[in-house]
């Protein structure tokens, strides 16, 4: 006779222990980030976005074959929504040039499905250029190069970017140049004071034409 203890499980049981043990951690480390913003630790290490406004929680990307700019500076931000606060990593560039810019953002439209909406620009000799380029990003890939690059210095001391500070205590970056070759980025809100689009190409089509 087969014990209990050498019974084979029940269809499916097997299935579900795994997941079981796989989700204890994640719901543990959620559990923690959302006790950490109710008592304000998160928010003393992340600063709130120099997006001020409400974004939608839609993640978007960003993609070029270069990017170079004169003051850079790198921080933890919360990005504010309706219902949901995002960590991001702030990047700040003084003044930037982007060449062969991509950004297109899918969205689930009912009975259509997927529609990807995308813009590109700085396709020709002449780049796209931003002043005060501030981008949330959770996703950041790249080839990346910097000119007298420091880490891990107080975020509420960088001065790369005029205006833009962190808390004080936060950990953050600050070089006086960066380039990265074959940029690609997922974000949840940009902001320019200054935005020069040559070439701007924006179209809109069925199913999914993500910039990667």
């Amino acid at each position: 006779m087969i014990s209990g203890q050498d019974r084979a499980p029940a269809p499916g049981r097997t299935r579900w222990l795994r997941l079981a043990v796989v989700m204890v951690p994640t719901l543990v480390v959620s559990g923690g980030v959302v006790a950490s913003m109710a008592t304000g630790a998160l928010a003393a290490s992340f600063g709130v976005s120099a997006n001020s406004f409400t974004v939608s929680g839609q993640s978007f990307q960003i993609s070029a074959d270069s990017l170079s700019g004169k003051g850079f500076q790198q921080y933890g931000v919360l990005d504010r929504g309706k219902r949901a606060t995002y960590p991001e990593a702030l990047t700040g560039v003084r003044s930037a040039d982007l060449r062969n810019l991509c950004q297109s953002v899918v969205q689930q439209v009912p009975v259509l499905g997927p529609v990807t909406l995308s813009l590109t620009a700085g396709t020709g000799r002449t780049p796209v250029h931003a002043d005060r380029l501030i981008a949330d990003a959770h996703d950041l890939k790249g080839d990346a190069s910097f000119k007298n690059i420091e880490i891990g210095r107080d975020a509420s001391t960088v001065d790369a970017v005029p205006g833009v500070a962190g808390p004080e205590g936060g950990f953050a970056l600050q070089s006086d140049t960066i380039d990265i070759k074959r940029l690609r980025q997922e974000t949840r809100s940009v902001s320019a004071a200054t935005f020069k689009l040559p070439g701007l190409h924006l179209t809109v089509k069925r199913g999914d034409h993500s910039c990667f």
